[in-house]
């Protein structure tokens, strides 16, 4: 049965973990058989964990796991969460000694939102990965999204709620493209077919959105601290890939960020996206890629959508009823 979700995609668990006086929280990937998984950042703030290891050139192969994760630079502690539940299964990279799990991880600055005390932490990466099913799960204020924001530059004041967001799609012959993504640009986000500003910039007093792209052509936009922004994903197929093609289809899907985010991959971003392959099928490089950015742009449109409403920052439900 498909869902509409990256678990659609055979191989795949998820589970989250979010605390909501923090309003943080990670979102964990298992690939318990191994992956082949590449990675592409685009953004300039990028927070990141073993993508090092994904360049084609170097040994590894495969990975058990991916943490998406809030906290900032904090929250990169919550992949050692996810690599402690691995280890006490005994999966991971056979060395001899030990089967180390491989676990690369990113995070999105979300300390402006909630209590910035609280960040994802061993023990949360830990709960996330203990929760990881192949099973459908919530989407919007969950793991990585709980307190994504969408839209600051008119500054924090003006933001609105973002997400965490999933989406689809098989082909006939069962190849499944899943994506996920928590959704949390320093610009907004628009539809890719109609361009409506579906979430960004927000004057509540007039009920009305602030085109970034238009305060960035009249030099209206507020200077936004150092990375405090960031939308990081996840693309997933059932393919056969090597760590080049994995990577390739990685580059690819940034382009469901360029469709919907504006402005994305900017200086205060760490936009990242990774891609896992956890084989079965032969198909071609250029396919998966360009359906990896659709499905991206339905998993960026999910977030928003499902997005709820905290601390008096609207999201797209409260502004759209």
């Amino acid at each position: 049965m498909r869902h509409g979700q990256i678990i659609d995609v055979p191989g795949i668990k998820v589970g989250h973990y979010q605390d909501l006086e923090g309003l943080t929280g990670c979102s964990v990937i298992l690939t318990e058989r191994g992956a082949v998984a590449g990675v592409d950042v685009r953004g300039s703030a990028p927070g990141t964990r073993e993508t090092d290891l994904l360049d084609p050139i170097n040994l590894v192969q495969m990975v058990h796991g991916l943490c998406l994760s809030g906290g900032s630079a904090f929250g990169l502690d919550a992949a050692s969460g996810v690599m402690q539940y691995l280890d006490e299964h005994h999966i991971g990279l056979d060395v001899g000694v030990a089967k180390v799990p491989i676990v690369p991880s990113a995070v999105l600055f979300d300390l402006a939102v909630g209590n910035p005390k609280i960040r994802p932490d061993k023990q949360m990466g830990y709960e996330a990965a203990k929760r990881a099913t192949a099973e459908p799960f919530e989407v919007g204020n969950i793991g990585a999204g709980c307190g994504a924001t969408i839209g600051k530059l008119a500054g924090f004041n003006n933001c609105m709620k973002g997400g965490l967001g999933s989406a689809s799609i098989t082909l006939n012959d069962g190849t499944t493209i899943g994506a996920m993504v928590a959704v949390n640009p320093l610009g907004e986000v628009r539809h890719p077919t109609s361009h409506e500003i579906l979430a960004g910039p927000y004057d509540s007093k007039k009920g009305s959105f602030i085109d970034s792209v238009e305060a960035l052509k009249e030099n209206r936009a507020v200077k936004p601290a150092s990375g405090t922004n960031t939308t990081i994903g996840v693309i997933a197929v059932n393919a056969d890939l090597t760590k080049a093609e994995a990577k390739k289809v990685a580059q690819m899907a940034h382009d469901g960020y360029a469709r919907t985010i504006y402005p994305a991959h900017t200086m205060y971003d760490g936009d990242t996206i990774f891609t896992l392959a956890t084989g079965g099928h032969s198909t071609q490089v250029d396919v998966i890629g360009a359906l990896a950015a659709q499905v991206m742009e339905e998993a960026i449109l999910n977030a928003v959508y499902s997005a709820e409403c905290v601390q008096g920052i609207p999201a797209y439900k409260s502004i759209h009823s």
